[in-house]
């Protein structure tokens, strides 16, 4: 595998928005509290942080076909950090949900600018291989957010939360600082946003693909907004809200490691989202039939099963046909689902019904997996 020299730090930068989104899902409870809104109202701070992130794609996307993928990485990073100052002198909810909006803005240059960087360097089941890769590195985020986050705000409350954002931003700026190269191939033409844009509305399997890492990120993340108050509900500590992580990065990496192999062993990737819907569908049966026990976090384990297992061929296929506008189509194509997200994410958070919202992802997911693909843009 080639231009492995600076994969760890594509790797940690893919990390840090799931990290910082996971992070913040323990503090959920103790903002409510601090701020004296309702879960509902507490729950909108993830919402809004996909909405913003799903803009600051499109942003970041271009940027980086503009100015280069380095000069788009440190600037967004360095955003991340000011807006995590910014939360941290917050006085009211309203304050605190404007910090956010900026936070995930810069956080979206993690996601678009680090799957440019590898696309630019990998292609076909070369990438497929790296996605899968990175899938295992992922599953380690909702451990170490969720646990580090839980221990953060037992000992200093959100601010500890928000403070350790903002030293993990700043140091991810001076690694890439330090270490990311410029991957912008020197003869990348210039193409028009709304051409590209146009070439993509009329691109169904495209929108197949969006509407696939929505709904699999939607049945993953609802966990992280739903679940606090869950557990609150059931009489349990934050603390084993944050141990709860540790039992789903093992689902998320086994995921991605049973996508790894079965790839070497010749599946395709529509058959392994074929199963990994299947195994979101009957992980959501599960917490629904279980959320009036601690017992639904085991059948969550097969969602992120299936997180683990679908995202990576997703990701790696979506954007085959785009290979002269890697920047500006990976942003629009981020646009697009992260704003899918975040009204999934939206709804999540006005129902307040955990399994069901993982029954209507799980069945969607079964009907996009198994919609044959059109091959037309």
């Amino acid at each position: 595998m080639k231009s492995t020299k600076w994969l760890g730090l594509a790797i940690a930068l893919l990390m840090f928005p799931q990290i910082a989104q996971t992070l913040y899902s323990p503090a959920l409870a103790d903002i409510s509290r601090a701020f004296a809104v309702g879960p509902q109202q507490a729950a909108q701070t993830l919402s809004v942080y996909f909405l913003s992130f799903a803009f600051g794609v499109v942003v970041w996307g271009r940027l980086c076909d503009g100015i280069g993928r380095r000069p788009a990485m440190l600037a967004g990073l360095l955003l991340y950090a000011a807006a995590s100052v910014l939360a941290l002198a917050a006085r009211t909810f309203e304050a605190l949900l404007v910090a956010q909006v900026l936070a995930a803005f810069g956080a979206a240059v993690g996601s678009v600018v680090t799957q440019t960087l590898l696309r630019d360097r990998f292609s076909g089941a070369e990438l497929a291989q790296v996605f899968s890769l990175v899938g295992i590195a992922l599953a380690a985020s909702p451990a170490l957010g969720l646990f580090g986050g839980a221990s953060l705000v037992q000992a200093f409350g959100y601010r500890g939360v928000l403070g350790c954002l903002l030293l993990l931003s700043l140091g991810l700026g001076l690694w890439s600082w330090r270490a990311l190269p410029e991957t912008r191939p020197q003869n990348l033409v210039t193409v028009g946003l709304f051409e590209t844009l146009w070439r993509m509305v009329r691109d169904l399997d495209l929108w197949r693909s969006a509407l696939l890492v929505a709904v699999f990120n939607i049945a993953l993340f609802s966990y992280y907004s739903l679940a606090p108050f869950m557990f609150e509900k059931l009489g349990l500590s934050g603390q084993l809200f944050g141990y709860s992580g540790v039992v789903l990065a093992l689902g998320a990496g086994l995921g991605a490691w049973f996508n790894k192999r079965l790839l070497l062993r010749g599946f395709t990737c529509a058959r392994l989202i074929h199963m990994a819907a299947l195994s979101a569908l009957s992980g959501g049966v599960g917490v629904w039939l279980l959320q009036d026990s601690v017992l639904f976090v085991w059948a969550m384990l097969l969602v992120v099963l299936a997180f683990g297992m679908a995202i990576p061929n997703v990701l790696g296929s979506a954007l085959s046909n785009y290979g002269d506008r890697l920047g500006t189509a990976g942003a629009l194509f981020g646009l697009l689902y992260y704003l899918l997200i975040g009204t999934g994410m939206l709804l999540a958070a006005w129902s307040q019904a955990l399994g069901l919202t993982l029954l209507v992802c799980g069945s969607l997911g079964l009907l996009l997996a198994l919609m044959p693909r059109q091959y037309r843009a």
